[in-house]
């Protein structure tokens, strides 16, 4: 890769990083949350809601806006306000009410990062299916990391210590952004047609597929910590009797789900390699099809076959990405790259925030076990609308 190259993904992967990073920080706090401010689970999970809400309709409004001004500057607002608003949660974890407001305001702010971070990828990089391969390990590393961070400070110190080093974190990426000398690649002007006729339905098609993903996504990731904490005893029990002192549940979860995401971003790079040497569209397909059995499976599980069916589910569902963010660059507009982001995540994060709710009504209807099944069925909706796509285009011209 050119130095130019590099350039745009050192930034846009530590701002990757962090966007992950500010949407995991909340899911491991939930049982400490629900304790501390006598919440049932159900209660507490919807604390998040607005959070996860913002972070995906506020995507189509700045891609709009960094179509207008550029990619540099919007990741500058992004660590800014999610910053800002990070410390402000680590000051009102006592209080529901402005707790869920400023969970809001890092979701609203951590919004801008999809669109202008890989637009600006999309844009920047030659070997797309690889770049957003790099782009998306360090999403994943922002996962693992997360769970397992939060985890350890919550049992030293609790979730306002947490909330004070995630505003930390996001303050340092607005330093990098001010020194970086990121070179934003010319917007195209005039030439959004001439390589997108026809494609169209195709890329409406592709948008129902990645709402779909994004219910199975944000359901999966918001439920799975406590659900493991819930559903590992015997493997609770196992791990204290190796390691000194007293082993909290929520530690231990929290590290398993670290230890998952970690496979998802091997799971993310062997979708970039996918995606650059096959056709995008038939691994997006294989990746989905393959996590199917692995989520019905997790609604009966406990234990470590609870912990290796969640790692083969994650390891598909975060691998496909590098191909779903190359098919979305190579079916939009190349003038209105980074709308067409933001309209993407809109779909995945914003209706994908709907399952935080249908969640949180399983879980208090049902059991968490549900949450997998209806889970199942959504991914099997996802893989249908796939063959769907791939019936109605040919291969995607590199």
């Amino acid at each position: 890769m050119q130095s130019r190259e590099r350039s745009i993904l050192a930034v846009t992967c530590f701002g990757h990083f962090m966007s992950h990073f500010n949407m995991l920080m909340f899911p491991p706090l939930v049982l400490p949350l629900a304790a501390r401010l006598g919440l049932d689970l159900g209660q507490t999970l919807e604390l998040s809601f607005w959070m996860y809400l913002l972070f995906g309709i506020s995507a189509l409004p700045w891609g709009l806006l960094t179509d207008r001004v550029g990619a540099k500057p919007m990741m500058m607002l992004y660590f800014l306000g999610a910053g800002l608003c990070a410390l402000g949660a680590s000051l009102t974890v006592d209080s529901p009410g402005l707790l869920s407001l400023f969970l809001a305001g890092i979701g609203l702010f951590a919004g801008i990062y999809h669109p202008a971070g890989l637009g600006l990828v999309a844009r920047g990089v030659k070997r797309l299916s690889l770049g957003m391969a790099y782009n998306g390990i360090f999403g994943n590393l922002g996962l693992a990391a997360a769970p397992i961070i939060t985890g350890f400070i919550n049992w030293l110190w609790g979730p306002a210590a947490a909330y004070l080093l995630l505003g930390l974190l996001n303050l340092g990426g607005l330093a990098l952004m001010t020194f970086s000398k990121v070179e934003e690649p010319p917007r195209a002007q005039g030439e959004a047609d001439r390589s997108t006729a026809g494609l169209v339905g195709p890329f409406l098609i592709l948008l129902v597929a990645m709402m779909l993903g994004g219910l199975a996504y944000r359901g999966a990731t918001v439920t799975i910590p406590p659900y493991l904490e819930l559903k590992t005893p015997e493997l609770l029990a196992w791990f204290r009797s190796f390691l000194p002192g007293s082993l909290s549940g929520n530690l231990m979860a929290t590290g398993i789900m670290s230890a998952v995401f970690l496979v998802g971003a091997l799971g993310q790079y062997l979708g970039g390699r996918v995606g650059d040497r096959f056709d995008p569209r038939w691994g997006y397909f294989a990746f989905h099809a393959i996590s199917l059995p692995a989520v019905f499976a997790m609604a009966h599980l406990s234990d470590l076959p609870l912990v290796v069916a969640t790692a083969v589910y994650l390891f598909f569902l975060l691998g496909m990405q590098p191909m779903e963010n190359t098919l979305v660059a190579r079916l939009s507009p190349p003038a209105f790259r980074h709308t067409a982001y933001g309209t993407k995540f809109v779909l995945t994060f914003g209706v994908g925030s709907l399952s935080v709710k249908l969640a949180g009504w399983l879980q208090q209807g049902w059991g968490f076990g549900s949450v997998f099944t209806v889970l199942g069925f959504v991914t099997l909706a996802l893989v249908l609308t796939i063959l769907f796509l791939i019936s109605r285009t040919s291969r995607p011209a590199r």
